[in-house]
C-alpha cells in the first residue's frame, strides 16, 4: 500500500440499522394479537454497512461514506461503525431525514425484510470527497438497486476511479421493483468484481442456468473492455459459490458446512471475504473459498456482524475443511 493509498477499501452506500425478530415463527399474527418470540435484536443493517464491518473485522483498513438521519437511530450505527475500527468520518448527517432502517424476520433458514428507506436512498456520490477516494486502493458500493439519488451516476463514478487505479466492486441486492435493471449493464462495465446471489444472477440476465447467467453477466461487462471484463462472483448458499469471467471457466466452490442462527448479511460477509483474498492476490477458487468460508461463520449469530470471523478463524476453517474447487467442465 502506498503512502497515499493508506485506505484498502473505500466504502460507499447505505447506513441503516437492522431490528431482528428471530423465532421458529416469526410471522407475525393480524387483528391485534400479540404473540411472543424468541427474541428482538438491535444490530448494524445495510449491506454496504455490513460489508465493512466484515472487511474491517479481518484486517482491512477501511473507510465508509453515506448518510444518517440526525436520530438515535443514525448514532446507534456510527458508533457501532466507528467501534469496529471504520473511518466514518466523512458520513454526512442530514436533519431532514430518519436513518432507514429494516425489520427482519428471521426463521434462521429463511427470512423475510420490511425497510423504510430514510437516509438509506440518499447518499449522493457526487459529494464524496476527493481526497477520501484518493486513499483507497479499492471502491465497494452495495444495495445498488436502493441508490435513488446516485443510482444513474455510480457507473461514471466507477469508470472515473478505475481509471486512476483503484479497483472496484458492487452488490445490488433484490430490486424491489422487480425491474432488475436500472443501469446494472454500465455498471458491470465499470466493476472489476461483481456480487451477485443466484436469483440475482438469474433475474437480471434473464437466464434460468445460473452458471449461464455468470457467464452472461460476464460477457455483458467485458463488452468495450480489454482487460477481460470483470469477474463476477456468485452466492449460492448451502450449494458454495462460483465464479467466472468473460472466456474464462467457471469455477465452484463448496460451502463450509454449517447450522445457521441467521442467514443475514452472509452474502455481505461472503463478498468481504472475497476481496481480502482477492486483494491480496489469491486466486479465483482461492478468493471464493476464502469468501465461502466468511459467508458461513457469519451465521453463527443473530444479525449480520455478531459472528463476523477474524483472519485465524478463517484459516483455521480453511484448514479442517479443504473442499475441492472446480472449474465447471467434469
Amino acid at each position: 500500500m502506498t503512502a497515499e493509498r493508506d485506505l484498502d477499501i473505500l466504502v460507499i452506500g447505505e447506513l441503516n440499522p437492522d431490528v431482528i425478530v428471530s423465532d421458529p415463527d416469526p410471522v407475525p399474527a393480524f387483528g391485534e394479537v400479540e404473540r411472543l418470540v424468541g427474541s428482538i435484536h438491535l444490530t448494524v443493517g445495510s449491506s454496504s454497512a455490513i460489508f465493512a464491518c466484515g472487511a474491517a473485522r479481518l484486517g482491512l483498513n477501511v473507510a465508509f461514506f453515506g448518510v444518517v438521519g440526525d436520530d438515535a437511530f443514525g448514532r446507534f450505527v456510527l458508533e457501532a461503525l466507528r467501534g469496529r475500527g471504520i473511518d466514518v468520518s466523512t458520513v454526512l448527517v442530514d436533519p431532514r431525514l430518519p436513518t432507514g432502517a429494516s425489520v427482519i424476520l428471521t426463521s434462521g433458514r429463511d427470512r423475510a425484510i420490511l425497510t423504510a428507506l430514510g437516509t438509506i436512498a440518499a447518499m449522493d456520490v457526487d459529494l464524496v470527497p476527493a481526497a477520501l477516494l484518493a486513499r483507497a486502493r479499492h471502491l465497494h458500493s452495495g444495495c445498488f438497486y436502493m441508490q435513488e439519488t446516485s443510482r444513474s451516476r455510480l457507473p461514471a463514478f466507477f469508470a472515473s476511479a478505475r481509471a486512476r487505479g483503484i479497483t472496484t466492486s458492487f452488490d445490488t441486492n433484490w430490486d424491489p421493483t422487480g425491474a432488475w435493471d436500472g443501469g446494472v449493464r454500465d455498471m458491470l462495465r465499470a466493476s472489476d468484481v461483481f456480487f451477485p446471489n443466484a436469483a440475482e444472477a438469474r433475474l437480471i440476465s434473464g437466464v434460468a442456468d445460473v452458471e449461464e447467467a455468470a457467464r452472461a453477466l460476464a460477457r455483458i461487462g467485458a463488452e468495450g473492455r480489454t482487460d477481460g471484463g470483470p469477474v463476477i462472483a456468485v452466492k449460492l448458499g448451502a450449494e458454495g459459490a462460483l465464479a467466472c469471467s468473460a472466456g474464462g471457466p467457471v469455477i465452484r466452490v463448496q460451502a463450509l458446512p454449517a447450522d445457521p442462527v441467521d442467514t443475514t448479511g452472509a452474502g455481505d460477509s461472503f463478498n468481504a471475504g472475497f476481496l481480502r483474498a482477492w486483494l491480496d492476490g489469491a486466486d479465483l477458487a482461492g478468493s471464493l473459498r476464502y469468501g465461502a468460508v466468511c459467508g458461513a461463520l457469519s451465521t453463527r449469530a443473530l444479525g449480520g456482524v455478531d459472528a463476523q470471523p477474524t483472519r485465524d478463524e478463517v484459516a483455521a476453517a480453511l484448514t479442517s475443511n479443504t473442499g475441492a474447487a472446480t472449474d465447471g467442465t467434469d
